[in-house]
């Protein structure tokens, strides 16, 4: 089922209604075969809350800032929506500041801010009212980089916009590429992009702050192997003055393997090892060369690593394809503890399939978004370890991504990245959320 693009435009409707071709989703959508061990009561079954998401009784959505149509500044709403956050504006407005994953050599914006004019990825930064979420402005942050994946929020108000491929001068682009970017959500346009090595080149995928001591945490999206990184900033106020870093290491057991094996709730000491050279030569044709300066230092494996988000005094990340069922592995650091623990596995495709980006609920849970091969969810896991379903994309198999509140804790904003039939939609989400634990 493929809709003209411009009628996802505006649209807000009430959950529960009954549209044509859908009704006899809802039977599919209330039964969910989940272990009772691992149910959480969530909200209730998904029903249709109109043409393209079902969502539990009482929740209703938009859509906007769709790919194709014109911004603000006059340049067309890139594709492949992908990792976002939501800050305040002093208008009392929210900023999104929205990834799109795009590898390709066509270049959006002006050629003027461009990190790399051949490079065709980047940001936008909406800004959206948060009582009616109609949006007001749309422009480009961040461009001439490649394949921004996920990143992560700051404290001091900046989007962490992250690469996930290391290709550069040696493959024939005009820059080299791996980095993160800084974001600077209050911004009124773009500003020339300046990429933070010192946090490394690799395959990024999202990062995480600790509000209180400054270090920001790192994923790598590798497959079979993946490092979780910490970036001990010399200069909290300024990232381009550099720092240290380092690679998560299970005390005692050098070379430390998650990927399988692992027991929910078991806690892990973490010591972390040292990343001499975060830039590495070569890193464009070898994209493991971070990861294997860790692992030769005693470094733990993960695979696959993606979401990460601080909530509760903790990092969460994912593991896209971790665990014996290979579907997926919820896990979180505590810094205070220096403790890892697995917080969910899944069992089977119905309960979890390939975890991507997440994020804290400000009433204590995570939203994380699938990318599998199938129907696409975003489910809900409590901190005790059990799931439900929220969401699902009920036109194609579109995956979810950068699930993020707005600074009220009102409204979810989450997209659909797109593909070839159906255009990267960012939609806004509320309802009673009061009745569970998002």
């Amino acid at each position: 089922m493929t809709l003209p693009r411009r009628s996802f435009l505006s649209r807000s409707v009430a959950a529960g209604a009954a549209f044509g071709g859908l009704a006899a989703l809802h039977g599919r959508l209330a039964a969910r075969d989940v272990p009772v061990r691992l149910r959480a009561p969530g909200y209730g079954p998904l029903m249709p809350a109109g043409d393209e998401l079902a969502l539990p009784e009482g929740f209703q959505y938009r859509a906007l800032g769709i790919q194709g149509d014109m911004m603000a500044d006059g340049v067309p709403t890139p594709a492949q929506h992908d990792g976002m956050a939501a800050f305040p504006l002093p208008n009392g407005n929210v900023r999104l500041v929205r990834n799109h994953e795009i590898t390709n050599r066509r270049l959006f914006g002006p050629e003027s801010t461009a990190y790399d004019p051949q490079a065709g990825g980047g940001t936008t930064s909406l800004e959206v009212h948060p009582e009616t979420r109609e949006l007001l402005d749309d422009f480009v942050s961040l461009n001439g980089t490649i394949t921004n994946c996920a990143g992560g929020p700051t404290p001091w108000g900046t989007w962490m916009s992250c690469e996930e491929h290391c290709y550069g001068r040696a493959e024939g682009w005009n820059a080299d590429h791996g980095y993160v970017f800084d974001v600077h959500a209050g911004d009124k346009r773009s500003e020339r992009a300046r990429p933070l090595v010192a946090m490394g080149r690799f395959k990024h995928e999202a990062v995480a702050v600790d509000p209180t001591t400054g270090i920001i945490y790192e994923t790598e999206d590798f497959n079979p192997t993946s490092g979780f990184y910490r970036f001990l900033p010399a200069n909290r106020a300024d990232l381009h003055d550099g720092g240290r870093l380092e690679m998560m290491a299970i005390g005692g057991q050098p070379g430390y393997d998650t990927r399988r094996g692992q027991t929910v709730g078991a806690r892990l000491p973490v010591t972390w090892v040292p990343i001499h050279d975060p830039d590495p030569a070569g890193a464009g044709a070898d994209h493991t060369l971070v990861f294997a300066q860790g692992w030769n230092a005693g470094g733990a494996v993960f695979t696959r690593l993606e979401g990460c988000w601080w909530g509760d005094g903790a990092v969460y990340f994912d593991a896209t394809n971790g665990g014996e069922a290979r579907l997926g592995q919820i896990w979180r650091y505590r810094p205070d503890r220096d403790e890892l623990d697995l917080v969910f596995e899944s069992p089977g495709a119905e309960v979890l399939k390939s975890p991507d980006n997440l994020c804290w609920s400000p009433r204590g849970g995570l939203v994380v978004c699938e990318d599998p091969t199938g129907p696409a969810f975003m489910r809900g896991i409590t901190t005790d370890g059990r799931i439900f379903d929220f969401a699902q994309n009920i036109i194609d198999e579109t995956e979810f991504a950068g699930a993020t509140f707005s600074p009220d804790g009102h409204t979810l904003f989450v997209n659909i990245q797109g593909g070839r039939n159906r255009p990267g939609i960012t939609f806004a989400i509320w309802g009673p959320w009061e009745r569970g634990s998002l």
